[in-house]
């Protein structure tokens, strides 16, 4: 790329920025390349005017995952950014194909696919590529593996050269393990010109960010940090951080190593024009760029966490879980009797739910460490994806694992919009499967970003399984990715026959994990029609709903779904790990009449 042979490139602020100053504020930004393409061309120029060498197009969103939701022709979309950023440059501007990440978890923390991911930056590249860019810019991304999928793919529909840059916290600990360095160094070995970070930092906390990439590799270094910390006001993302400040702080970066600077989120024509007026004062002192071989420091091994009585009991005991219904408002104390209750009978776990069919329940984290404070039995916690994003969802678990809840049954969750309150919005970044991958990235020690926890976790992974789903090629498929990703336990959804006892046990058995088999007492005719015809993936033999309808009265009814349930623990006990009792209304009497069977 030309513009390379200079000493110092200077590229433009942020584009999504200056649409907003100028009125248009519908989201994302990359839409207004169709909508207000005057405006875009505007933005563009006034990069240039200010002083940049490049400009990127506005499409840093612009692919068929983030844009799933919006009537848009991605590749017009596409086109049309990379058109109106060239009218900008004319012959001799040089104009440079944005490309972000897809804007979702990618396996195998999420459920987009690594074809799926390069599907989509295949297309974006080519329809760019096609409105006659100089190069590409693949920008803020945070997962190397995504990072390198994306380049492979633009170098499958492109010879065009590619600028890379990763966002990254400024974090000691990553600092301390070089992970800049890596990164440049795998980013260099795929043929890319050029390497750097952008977006999270401002200028000054970049500053190690560019000296361990300058030893580390002799690829021009890229270095496009925010003006600052931004602030919320009046909904709005904003910074206040002065040009004339920024552009002083930005030689800093230059200085270090950085061959090619410009702004983030947050920057402005102001900020590139202040910046120009320092590069070409004549007072940058570059500094040598010096490659340096860092010994790799023996690390003490993380302390490890002993495993929960959950994970010892099982394969020594036969273990009898219980569910408990945590009721509505704040008054627990049924459910720290009930469990107090079903300790003296012989359990060994209660189970928590998070939030189940979306209805309004205390926070399952407090009700956990309540049970387990008070009564001194362990809990498994419903861990649930719905309400969380990725950042809540490790802070979560973090502080389960403080308080010493250590047994997570990871489930997806039912949607919001079946609850309580059906406007609330569900947020499902990963689903279980995602989720179990991060419970055991915390056993290693580490969270989903690499980052080191300070001692390896002592979760208790598990997850949930329905011999009796009508799709049962998918459900199988989903368990073992499940135990794949780190599931080392497997609660079953409630059985209600022989035939589905054999079908947990043979898939649990296939996949060498142990099965607690999930047992529901019929209390009534009513009960078992409502289960089996309005629960999905419930199924409830011809014979035991017969049997149930013909029972005099509702306590006879009970009484045969009790003696139901008992004949399948007996069954349980002799090839399960377990059994997982889940009686109606939480009637910790009713579990205790099953355990019977077993205790």
């Amino acid at each position: 790329m030309k513009v390379l042979q200079k000493d110092v490139v200077l590229g433009d602020g942020a584009n999504g920025t200056c649409l907003a100053a100028s009125g248009y504020n519908k989201q994302p930004y990359d839409l207004a390349n169709l909508d207000a393409p005057d405006l875009v061309v505007k933005v563009h120029r006034a990069y240039f005017e200010a002083g940049s060498d490049f400009v990127e197009t506005n499409t840093f969103q612009s692919n068929r995952i983030r844009l799933g939701d919006y009537p848009v022709d991605v590749k017009a979309l596409n086109r049309a950014g990379a058109k109106l950023a060239r009218e900008a440059a004319g012959e001799e501007g040089v104009v440079l194909g944005a490309i972000g990440p897809c804007g979702k978890p990618v396996e195998p923390i999420g459920t987009v696919t690594a074809e799926e991911v390069s599907a989509a930056i295949r297309e974006q590249a080519a329809a760019l590529a096609e409105g006659d860019i100089d190069g590409f810019i693949l920008e803020t991304y945070t997962d190397l593996e995504e990072l390198r999928i994306a380049v492979r793919a633009v170098q499958e529909v492109s010879n065009l050269p590619i600028l890379v840059s990763r966002a990254y916290i400024e974090d000691g600990e990553m600092l301390a393990e070089g992970l800049p360095g890596r990164c440049s160094q795998a980013m260099a070995e795929l043929g890319v010109v050029g390497v750097g970070a952008n977006c999270i930092v401002g200028p000054q906390r970049m500053l190690d960010l560019v000296r361990q990439m300058a030893e580390s590799t002799n690829l021009p270094i890229l270095a496009f940090p925010t003006p600052g910390l931004p602030q919320l006001v009046k909904g709005q993302i904003s910074y206040d951080t002065s040009p004339d400040y920024f552009a002083k702080a930005v030689v800093r970066l230059v200085e270090e190593g950085a061959k090619i600077v410009g702004g983030c989120c947050g920057t402005t024509p102001d900020h590139i024009r202040a910046l120009r007026a320092q590069l070409d004062g004549g007072k940058v002192k570059l500094k040598p760029r010096v490659a340096v071989n860092r010994s790799e420091s023996e690390k003490k091994p993380l302390p490890v966490t002993e495993p929960s009585e959950l994970a010892q009991k099982i394969g020594r005991k036969f273990v009898i879980a219980v569910e408990m219904d945590v009721p509505r408002g704040l008054n627990i104390d049924r459910i720290v009797a009930g469990a107090r209750a079903l300790k003296i009978a012989g359990a060994d776990i209660i189970n928590i739910s998070d939030g189940a069919r979306a209805r309004l329940r205390m926070n399952p984290t407090a009700v956990s460490t309540i049970v387990q404070s008070r009564v001194g039995i362990e809990v498994t916690m419903h861990f649930s994806c719905r309400d969380r994003n990725l950042l809540a969802i490790q802070s979560d678990l973090l502080g389960c694992h403080a308080l010493g809840i250590r047994n997570i049954l990871a489930v997806t969750g039912d949607p919001a919009n079946i609850g309580d309150y059906p406007s609330a919005t569900s947020v499902f970044d990963i689903d279980a499967v995602g989720l179990c991958r991060i419970l055991a990235r915390f056993n290693d020690g580490i969270d989903l970003a690499g980052y080191s926890v300070g001692v390896k976790c002592g979760f208790t992974i598990a997850c949930a399984f329905n011999p009796e789903s009508l799709e049962g090629g998918l459900e199988l498929d989903r368990l073992k990715r499940k135990v794949e990703a780190g599931a080392s336990v497997v609660y079953t959804q409630p059985i209600f026959g022989e035939e589905g006892l054999e079908k947990a046990l043979a898939a649990c058995g296939d996949l060498k994990v142990p099965c607690l088999v999930g047992l529901l007492p019929l209390r009534s005719s009513r009960h078992a029609e409502f289960m089996h015809h309005e629960v999905p993936g419930i199924q409830i033999p011809d014979r035991l709903r017969q049997r149930i309808t013909d029972a005099k009265d509702d306590l006879s009814a009970l009484a045969i779904g009790v003696e139901e349930s008992q004949a399948l623990a007996v069954l349980a006990k002799q090839r399960a790990a377990g059994i997982y009792l889940m009686p109606p209304f939480g009637n910790h009497a009713i579990a205790q009449r099953v355990m019977e069977a077993v205790v």
